[in-house]
């Protein structure tokens, strides 16, 4: 791409190299931008058609421009900086939760060779970058000065740091199996077998672990409006909230890929359905994924805070340590290690 700005439009090849890696920048983040606005409309719908309900109608045709007007007003509306707060902290936190959930979709292929940068330990990347996710949270209950803002970071910090144990060996499970970190060598390992069907429990465990993760429900206990009344976002307005609105909300989208990428195939056409684009087969799972996270969020009731624990800690950790050690037995036994 550089090379052909660079002869069509007359620019060093350096500059035509930034360009484009800007334009590529630009081709992943507006359409992701676009697709978190719509994802807020189709949460509405669908918590609407299972309480039966309408959601949105009146706002454009279907209330389609719903989303672009909640932008609106927030944007419109005045940013309010508790008198008490530590105003640089409080500012900065709701950036690094948007900032962090832009940035790990760098590493994500949506066909082959699309992608932003294919670094050869992409899944480390991943995992690097969700885990400073918390960092957001957890600063902006500090700097609210705000006792249930604080109660909020602290119990996020406590339950994403749980969860990542437990995604952290369902990863490995899928390392085993493919022999290499990088995101696109895990997507050509299913070409004939998806892994979502050998290593079942493993996905069931990882998108639950997505959940809380980011912390949707059943699992949104730093959240919780009956006790905590907003959690560690309670002091925030306006354009501050919104980018933790945003954050939140592109998380869940990069953990709906994370599960297409390593579970249902990534661009690998469904069986049957050969002539769909690569990009397009993504697009789908990720949509059918996050059907499930608003289907879930529209279904079971929150949990208590030591069952969120437990599960964590005496469910999910030990049978993910089962599941590695008896996949790398099955695959030594069998002589099916990748080499």
């Amino acid at each position: 791409m550089a090379d052909f700005l660079a002869l069509h439009l007359g620019l060093p090849l350096t500059w035509a190299t930034l360009v484009a890696i800007i334009l590529k920048i630009l081709v992943i983040t507006v359409p992701l931008l676009i697709a978190m606005a719509m994802m807020t409309y189709m949460e509405r719908k669908v918590l609407a058609a299972i309480q039966l309900r309408q959601g949105p109608i009146l706002v454009g045709p279907f209330g389609l421009l719903q989303p672009f007007a909640d932008g609106l007003k927030l944007m419109t509306k005045e940013t309010i900086i508790p008198a008490g707060a530590n105003r640089a902290v409080f500012l900065v936190a709701p950036m690094i939760t948007f900032i962090l959930a832009l940035v790990a979709w760098a590493v994500i292929p949506f066909g082959e060779g699309l992608v932003l940068s294919d670094i050869n330990v992409g899944v480390l990347y991943l995992f690097a970058i969700s885990s400073l996710g918390v960092y957001g949270i957890i600063m902006s209950g500090w700097a609210s000065n705000s006792k249930y803002a604080f109660l909020g970071g602290l119990r996020s910090a406590a339950q994403m740091v749980s969860y990542e144990v437990s995604i952290g060996f369902v990863i490995i499970t899928v390392l085993l199996c493919v022999g290499s970190l990088n995101l696109s060598d895990i997507v050509r390992a299913q070409t004939h077998l998806w892994f979502c069907i050998p290593l079942f429990p493993m996905f069931v465990v990882f998108f639950i672990s997505a959940l809380a993760e980011t912390n949707r429900a059943p699992f949104d206990l730093p959240e919780g409006e009956s006790e905590l009344v907003g959690g560690f976002h309670t002091e925030y307005s306006a354009m501050t909230f919104a980018l933790f609105f945003l954050g939140e909300y592109i998380s869940m989208l990069l953990m709906s890929g994370m599960t297409s990428i390593l579970f249902l195939g990534g661009w690998q056409p469904f069986p049957f359905l050969g002539f769909i684009p690569g990009p397009l087969n993504l697009i789908i799972k990720i949509c059918l994924l996050m059907f499930v996270f608003i289907w879930v969020r529209g279904t079971l009731p929150r949990y208590r805070y030591d069952q969120l624990m437990r599960l964590g800690w005496k469910v999910f950790l030990p049978f993910s340590l089962v599941w590695v050690i008896l996949t790398s037995g099955f695959l030594v036994y069998f002589d099916k290690l990748p080499h």
